[in-house]
């Protein structure tokens, strides 16, 4: 029999007895269904830590003061540790090979006033090198240039979170806006960043778009930190001309750090590509297990295929007999029963397919998950399905092709 005829008589039998056959399908339609959505969730927790990590710096080493009590932050300046300081980023520069550039970053925490409009920000003091290192976009104006900084200028540049809740349909450039005692002028706003949705390392979880930017060399003179003993500087970041030697050059700046603090371990240091790295084992381990979990629905699908195949030749024995008593060969037998297997597993593959698609879609509607469906996971979910069509529509096709034509026809 031609295969265009076996397919022909597949889908007559899907036609014919609709209900047994969505049941069939079912296995392979919620195997398909759920492998596209697991790696279209999996694919898109990927892109939002590339995105995190990528603000970070995948070339970055960042220095970061540890959060204290007052009690502990005494007892380590008795200890002579002048905590984290612009003599660190200096020390570093000279002494510390293959060191492209330091941003230096100090913060501290105020009221943020335009007319009648308050709103409470992380007032960061940073360097000019603080745009480059950490890839921030400049959406309207500019950042805090050598100009600023050398001449200590009262500029700020406003997060866009925070340029939106002061000004809304203002354009903020050139406004003054007040913080804490000192009035400064709008010369920029940045472009939306992506928000850290956990802790780093030492990096506390914060809406990086209700930041306000304003020279360091200004920021160390003119506000004030509430507490004497306050390092000078709360975060150091660090540029590094080759990634493979992270960890190597890592190592060396503490070291260094450790022994001008006196041996006191007063900050932590955080790598961005590693902990990438240690991200993405983990995901691959967490979508092994998913896929694994979603391969076996395909399995049980592929089951009941060869279940309902097994109790389609018990009643289509005396058709098999007839045919082959007047010439039809085992290989027309079997092509035609792995046919329909395949037809059943094809179809339930395209139906899983748009499920999957629409709840992937759904849960990104829906929830704070981010999902990204790649083709790939559509074209392995779905060659899965039929190759499990093949595999289970087997056993049943030979034991088609086996019965012999005498007895098949005297079967009742």
């Amino acid at each position: 029999m031609e295969y265009s005829e076996n397919i022909k008589v597949a889908l007559q039998g899907l036609t014919d007895h609709k209900f047994r056959s969505f049941l069939t399908m079912l296995g392979i339609i919620f195997g398909v269904a759920s492998v596209i959505a697991m790696l279209s969730i999996g694919e898109g927790a990927k892109r939002e830590a590339i995105a995190k990590y990528q603000d970070l710096g995948v070339n970055n080493i960042i220095v970061r003061e540890k959060d204290m009590s007052a009690a502990e932050l005494e007892e380590v300046r008795t200890k002579f540790s002048p905590g984290l300081s612009l003599r660190d980023a200096e020390v570093i520069r000279d002494i510390v090979p293959g060191v492209s550039r330091i941003a230096a970053q100090a913060e501290v925490n105020a009221e943020v006033k335009y007319a009648s409009q308050s709103v409470k920000s992380s007032v960061i003091g940073v360097t000019p090198e603080f745009y480059d290192i950490l890839n921030y976009q400049i959406k309207e104006g500019e950042f805090i240039t050598p100009i600023h900084y050398d001449a200590k200028h009262k500029v700020c540049v406003l997060g866009s979170g925070i340029a939106y809740a002061l000004f809304q349909k203002e354009a903020p450039l050139g406004k003054m806006v007040k913080i804490e005692d000192q009035w400064l002028e709008v010369v920029g706003i940045l472009e939306n960043k992506a928000l850290f949705t956990e802790t780093v390392g030492e990096l506390a979880a914060r809406d990086l778009n209700t930041d306000v930017y304003v020279p360091l060399s200004m920021f160390l003179d003119r506000f004030s930190r509430g507490n004497v003993l306050a390092s000078e500087l709360q975060q150091l970041t660090i540029q590094v001309d080759n990634s493979d030697r992270l960890m190597e050059t890592s190592t060396l700046i503490d070291e260094i750090i450790r022994r001008h603090h006196f041996g006191n371990e007063d900050y932590g240091i955080v790598i961005p590509l590693e902990l990438l790295k240690q991200e993405e084992k983990e995901r691959q381990i967490y979508n092994f297990l998913l896929g694994a979990i979603a391969a076996i629905s395909l399995i049980v699908g592929g089951i009941g295929i060869m279940n309902i195949m097994l109790a389609t030749v018990m009643e289509r024995t005396r058709e098999i007999g007839i045919r082959r008593a007047i010439g039809a060969r085992k290989s027309d037998i079997m092509g035609q029963f792995v046919t329909e297997a395949v037809v059943i597993s094809i179809a339930g593959g395209l139906i899983g397919v748009v499920l999957g698609v629409s709840l992937s879609l759904l849960v990104s509607v829906f929830t704070d998950v981010s999902t990204y469906i790649r083709l790939y996971s559509v074209i392995i979910a779905f060659a899965f399905s039929v190759i499990v069509g093949v595999v289970f529509g087997y056993l049943p096709a030979k034991n088609a092709a086996n019965l012999k034509p005498v007895d098949s026809i005297r079967y009742e």
